[in-house]
């Protein structure tokens, strides 16, 4: 059976990805580092030490992923991942118009100009029998109002951030129901798995 489209976020309990002025990440990304079981990724200095329940999960989400979706902001802010994802996991990029000096030579990102729809059917074809992860934000709520979007990941961290950039905000077709959690208690997290409910 083929995979699904799914967003995954680590939020606050007060239901932010970010804090004010893009604060906030310590507290938000802690449980990648506060345990003992390593998980390698392409970059070195980005080996994850976590919990064992938070190492299940994360590679049961590698395992699981066979491409990604990310909007251009995204891309430019980490600057391309230096021409390969941390994840090792082919990437499609929304965007308006495709950056100077991409593509480039052995980097598996796929550029996609005609729209959230067109980006998720490209990254489906990638990842096969896979599910496809996409970043949240605006990516997540375009997914959704598309009706794209299987089933939502959080990592929810007992932090209350006060303000900032919610997971979702301005959902179109509001409320959007969602099945009861699959529930993995991880140290300074909990991971949450809802299935979105079609009408």
């Amino acid at each position: 059976m083929a995979g699904g489209i799914y967003t995954e976020a680590s939020m606050s309990l007060d239901g932010y990805i970010a804090g004010p002025g893009a604060t906030g990440f310590d507290q938000l990304f802690q449980w990648y580092e506060n345990g003992d079981v390593a998980i390698p990724t392409t970059k070195p200095e980005m080996t994850f030490r976590t919990s064992p329940a938070s190492a299940g999960h994360l590679r049961q989400t590698l395992d699981d992923t066979g491409a990604l979706v990310v909007g251009r902001r995204l891309f430019d802010l980490i600057g391309g991942w230096d021409g390969r994802h941390p994840l090792d996991k082919p990437v499609v990029i929304v965007t308006h118009q495709v950056p100077d000096g991409w593509p480039r030579p052995g980097a598996p990102f796929t550029f996609v100009t005609d729209g959230i729809e067109a980006a998720v059917a490209q990254a489906r074809e990638l990842a096969g029998d896979r599910w496809v992860g996409v970043n949240g934000g605006t990516i997540a709520r375009q997914c959704l109002a598309a009706g794209l979007l299987d089933e939502i990941r959080v990592n929810l961290v007992p932090v209350l951030l006060g303000d900032g950039v919610p997971f979702f905000d301005h959902v179109r077709d509001a409320p959007v129901e969602l099945s009861n959690p699959t529930v993995v208690e991880g140290d300074r997290v909990t991971h949450l798995y809802y299935r979105v409910r079609r009408p």
